[in-house]
């Protein structure tokens, strides 16, 4: 990244919106070549506090990536690069791991607490800024060595499934008519009545927050929803490394985006065991039964890690694992959790690039 980006989220939400690739198959693709709706990853990594920001897709989309990343961040730089998770295997006897899942706190039709509610949409100066991103990026800056933190965002388009395009006999409701309901329904709670006996009417009499809740549903139903998968791994490559502080900043980083009158983040599923189970295997100490928990525990872990390196969810092999399925979060939301910090993000463990490149003139003499 340059050393200022004077852009708001916003410019990563225009970015965000050229990802909405909802794929064209007829049944034969479907059906018998698996063809499937394109998805992307979003992820931001530390790897002993140095912090990058990767997307990941399929080859097809390289150019298209790169484009609109350039239209909206012509400063920045763009490479390929290996996959940083190849290099991490699965050894319980030496490493360390802990995954999980976020998930929303209320319905999908609710937004997160995003840039726009934070002052961001109107561009203010540096100094008054508050990036919610912020927090994250130093959790993620404040890794030792030998840890590592991956967060992955996997995101797809939202439609209706059907049999033509998802191979499915069961259609799902559209994310928009989840939006009405919940609209219709806090103006249901609104209503009092007025008068009495014949004279008696029902009359709409909405609080300022109710006003700003249905103000923050209509605004999100004008945006893109994209199905998404958040899930976030703590690593430390041998275990002296192991800080369960980094365990709690994970769980922690995300509560920003949280609102008790809309909706927010919270902790899923995770590579562990209950501190119900704990307490079992504390109280009944036997040597088979311990050994069977712990391997249990070393087979979600691999498995979870086997899922994140495969940027697998909305398919096979790990379809919706551990989890019913994906939720919805719009373009602006996404942006909210994922975007390029202005200079408010002080991290210094953020590579920058250290002069501005640009094009030779073109009437240099030859």
């Amino acid at each position: 990244m340059p050393k200022e980006i004077t852009k708001s989220p916003a410019a990563m939400e225009v970015f965000l919106t050229s990802l909405y690739q909802s794929g064209a198959a007829n049944y034969y693709e479907v059906l018998v070549e698996g063809a499937t709706r394109p998805w992307f990853s979003l992820e931001l990594v530390s790897i002993e506090g140095q912090v990058h920001f990767y997307i990941w897709s399929r080859p097809k989309f390289k150019n298209l990536i790169e484009a609109q990343i350039y239209a909206q961040y012509p400063s920045v730089e763009i490479y390929e690069v290996p996959d940083y998770t190849s290099s991490v295997i699965h050894n319980p006897d030496k490493n360390f791991m802990w995954g999980t899942y976020f998930k929303l706190t209320k319905p999908d039709a609710y937004p997160i607490k995003t840039y726009v509610d934070y002052g961001m949409d109107k561009d203010p100066k540096e100094e008054f800024k508050i990036d919610p991103m912020t927090s994250v990026l130093e959790y993620l800056g404040s890794m030792k060595k030998g840890e590592q933190v991956w967060i992955q965002i996997l995101i797809m388009c939202h439609r209706k499934n059907n049999f033509m395009n998802d191979a499915v006999f069961f259609e799902k409701p559209d994310w928009k008519e989840g939006i009405q309901k919940e609209i219709d329904k806090i103006k249901e709670e609104a209503k009092t009545e007025v008068g009495k006996g014949e004279y008696a009417m029902e009359v709409t009499h909405l609080t300022k927050g109710q006003m700003e809740n249905i103000s923050s549903l209509e605004r999100s139903r004008g945006k893109f929803p994209f199905e998404t998968m958040i899930r976030g791994f703590y690593i430390a490559t041998d275990k002296e490394y192991f800080n369960s502080i980094g365990i709690t900043g994970l769980i922690g980083s995300v509560r920003q985006y949280s609102s008790q009158e809309m909706n927010g983040f919270k902790l899923g599923w995770f590579t562990d065991h209950s501190d119900e189970m704990k307490s079992v295997i504390g109280f009944l100490p036997f040597p088979p039964f311990v050994r069977y928990m712990q391997k249990e525990r070393w087979r979600l872990e691999r498995q979870m890690l086997e899922a994140y390196k495969r940027r697998s969810f909305f398919f096979p092999p790990y379809k919706n694992y551990k989890m019913a399925g994906p939720f919805i979060l719009t373009t602006e939301e996404l942006a909210t959790i994922f975007h390029l910090p202005g200079q408010v993000a002080s991290t210094p463990t953020i590579e920058k690039t250290m002069s501005k490149k640009g094009e030779a003139p073109p009437n240099l003499p030859i």
